[in-house]
C-alpha cells in the first residue's frame, strides 16, 4: 500500500532583487477585522435612528422683542401676589381704624339698656343714619383710595424702573413690545385701566386677564399687556 504525498505548497514568485522573502503568489486574503473592545460593567446603546441630529429636538426658550427671555406664569402671579399683599396693607392700615369704630358704634346701640332694665330695640333710623350710611360710604372712600394707590404704584412708581416691588422680588420688568419705545406713563396708564378699573368693574375680567398669558402666543402677554403694547421680562439677577 503506498502513502499519500504530501501537499506541495504554493509556488513563491521571482526571489527579489534585494534578497528577502518573496510575497506569495496565491490570492490575496485580507486581514480580519478587529472588533471593539467591551468594557465590563458599562451600558451599551443601540445606535442612533437614522438622520438623528444631536440638539435637533431642542427648542430655545421664548424671548421678548428687545432679546430678553420672557417672564412665566408663575413669576408673574407671584409677583401679583406680592403686590397685592402691598395693596392690602396699606388699606388695613388706612381703613381698619375707621371700620373698626363704625362696628362699635353699632354695637353700642345694640346694646343699650331700656329704662325697665331690658334690651331696647334699636331705631332703625338711627341704625341706617349712624351705621350703614357711613360703612356704605366707608367703603366707596377704600374703593376711590385703592384706585388712587394702584395708579401711584403701578403707574407712576412702575415707570422709574418698570419694577414694582413683586416684580423686583421675582426680577421682573415690564418692557414696550417695540424696544426702541420708551416706558411712558400713558403706557402704563392704558395697563392700569384694564388691570384694575376693568378687572374691578367687570364681572370675572381679572380672571381671563391673567390668564389669558397661558395660552398667547408669541409675546405670552395678558389683556392689559396687549391693550397697553407691553411685555414682561425676567431679568438678571
Amino acid at each position: 500500500m503506498t502513502e499519500p504525498s504530501p501537499a506541495s505548497p504554493p509556488p513563491a514568485g521571482p526571489p527579489p532583487a534585494g534578497g528577502g522573502f518573496a510575497p506569495p503568489s496565491g490570492p490575496y486574503l485580507p486581514p480580519p477585522q478587529r472588533t471593539p473592545p467591551t468594557y465590563a460593567g458599562l451600558p451599551s446603546y443601540p445606535p442612533p435612528p437614522p438622520g438623528y441630529a444631536p440638539h435637533a429636538a431642542f427648542v430655545p426658550p421664548t424671548r421678548a422683542p428687545n432679546g430678553q427671555p420672557l417672564a412665566g406664569f408663575a413669576d408673574r402671579l407671584v409677583a401679583w401676589l406680592i403686590d397685592t399683599a402691598v395693596a392690602y396693607g396699606v388699606a388695613m392700615v388706612l381703613f381698619l381704624p375707621v371700620f373698626l369704630w363704625l362696628w362699635f358704634r353699632m354695637f353700642n346701640e345694640m346694646m343699650t339698656v331700656a329704662p325697665d332694665g331690658t334690651m331696647a330695640e334699636p331705631d332703625p333710623a338711627t341704625m341706617l343714619t349712624d351705621f350703614f350710611l357711613p360703612f356704605l360710604l366707608a367703603e366707596a372712600g377704600l374703593v376711590l383710595v385703592m384706585f388712587a394707590f394702584y395708579w401711584l404704584y403701578h403707574v407712576e412708581y412702575a415707570r422709574r424702573t418698570g419694577q414694582t416691588l413683586g416684580k423686583k422680588a421675582m426680577k421682573l420688568r415690564i418692557v414696550p413690545l417695540d424696544p426702541s419705545a420708551p416706558l411712558t406713563r400713558g403706557v402704563l396708564g392704558r395697563r392700569y385701566l384694564v388691570e384694575f378699573v376693568a378687572g374691578s368693574l367687570v364681572p370675572f375680567a381679572n380672571y381671563l386677564d391673567g390668564f389669558w398669558q397661558l395660552w398667547d402666543k408669541p409675546w405670552q402677554q395678558c389683556l392689559h399687556d396687549k391693550f397697553a403694547g407691553t411685555v414682561v421680562v425676567k431679568v438678571a439677577p
